[in-house]
């Protein structure tokens, strides 16, 4: 049975779920990058990137993000995402977690803002794991300062 973190679990008995997407050996795909800093979709990126992970931005307004080139979906994607940060409004994370589920994608993080409960609920059905109401770079930064490593966002 997987275990699930939520917003309102305060017990800290789900840390392994973050730690689990958060290994380094994960490949992240971020849906809903963009190209102005101010929003998170930019600063998700980068803090990844930054952070050492391979990172795929998906955005299909985008055809490069920082170099690097966007895909319109995470099906044209060159290999399958362990991992899916999706930054986008809830209706469209409703969109993207069907997507994951058709290409076996098994971990979902939905930021605050991204979530809806049809589309957790939908993680949940089928066997996904899914994290939500934590954001990616706060739980980042937090693991490296605990391992005593120096920023890199």
């Amino acid at each position: 049975m997987i275990e699930y973190l939520t917003a309102v679990e305060e017990s800290g008995t789900e840390q392994w779920l973050i730690e689990s997407f958060l290994d380094k050996r994960n490949v992240f795909a971020v849906v809903g990058v963009s190209r102005n800093p101010e929003k998170f979709g930019h600063k998700v990126f980068v803090d990844l990137t930054n952070a050492g992970y391979s990172v795929y931005p998906v955005n299909p307004g985008l055809d490069e993000m920082l170099g690097k080139k966007c895909y319109r979906s995470l099906a044209q994607l060159p290999q399958v995402p362990d991992v899916v940060d999706i930054v986008v409004p809830p209706t469209v994370t409703e969109a993207v977690v069907e997507e994951c589920m058709r290409l076996g994608i098994k971990k979902v993080w939905m930021p605050p803002g991204s979530e809806s409960e049809r589309a957790i609920g939908f993680c949940r059905e089928n066997g996904m794991e899914v994290l939500h109401g934590v954001c990616v770079m706060m739980e980042r930064r937090k693991r490296q300062a605990e391992a005593g490593q120096p920023s890199s966002g």
